[in-house]
């Protein structure tokens, strides 16, 4: 079985069990994992170049904020995107990354969104003609406008969020059928921010959120009809 590829080199030494917890977060969110993939920790600690302690302990975490699911004391899997998941995540989504944007038009900095007009042509040149590069800049996007609230801790939840919707949104992107492109909801957000609209920039956000989930859902739904089969 081939390993599983972080796209990374060894960790530095310092905290090893945090090290090691971010580069699995970090690789969960950025889609390097797949829904179903089983992540064996001493194949993850020889690539991170650390003991299977740390990399035991980074697993267990993310098992707890629902990241990973255990198998044994060797493995843990990402877990796969059913429905009735994503529209937990979802729900918690749009209650977080609405009040995120709703603060940080209320803290954003002619720097922050000038970022976030540099953001913006980058996904809508992507989101035609390369849905890796997409996904990558539309993820960078909400991440952006989420650090302008300035709560690394609200922040730090919508992370956890991400480490389940990566996974499966990465092949939704390469694989799915999209009839929803975010480019105009994005432009809405980046207006909202720079007036100081927070309600607008709510409302922005989870309007994203709901319009490019019917897509997402129908790719779903598809997903669990060829599993019954």
């Amino acid at each position: 079985m081939a390993k599983a590829s972080l796209g990374i080199g060894s960790i530095a030494q310092g905290s090893l069990s945090q090290r090691a917890y971010s580069v699995l977060r970090d690789g969960l969110i950025n889609g390097h994992f797949r829904p179903g993939q089983r992540l064996i920790m001493q194949e993850l600690a020889e690539q991170l170049g650390t003991s299977i302690t740390p990399v035991r302990e980074a697993c267990m975490r993310l098992v707890s904020e629902g990241g990973l699911q255990l198998r044994s004391g060797r493995f843990a899997i990402v877990p796969p995107m059913t429905l009735d998941r994503y529209m937990e995540v979802r729900l918690m989504r749009l209650e977080l990354e609405g009040l995120a944007a709703e603060i940080a038009a209320q803290h954003a900095t002619a720097e922050d969104i000038a970022t976030l007009h540099k953001l913006h042509p980058l996904y809508v040149a992507a989101d035609h003609t390369d849905p890796d590069e997409a996904y990558r800049q539309n993820r960078d996007f909400h991440f952006a406008v989420y650090r302008m609230s300035r709560m690394p801790i609200l922040v730090s939840h919508i992370e956890s969020l991400w480490t389940s919707m990566g996974p499966m949104l990465t092949i939704f992107f390469v694989n799915g059928k999209r009839a929803y492109f975010g480019a105009d909801a994005h432009k809405r957000v980046i207006d909202c921010i720079e007036a100081g609209d927070g309600a607008g920039a709510r409302a922005a956000i989870r309007r994203d959120i709901i319009d490019g989930g019917v897509d997402f859902i129908r790719f779903l739904e598809e997903q669990e009809e060829v599993s019954v089969e």
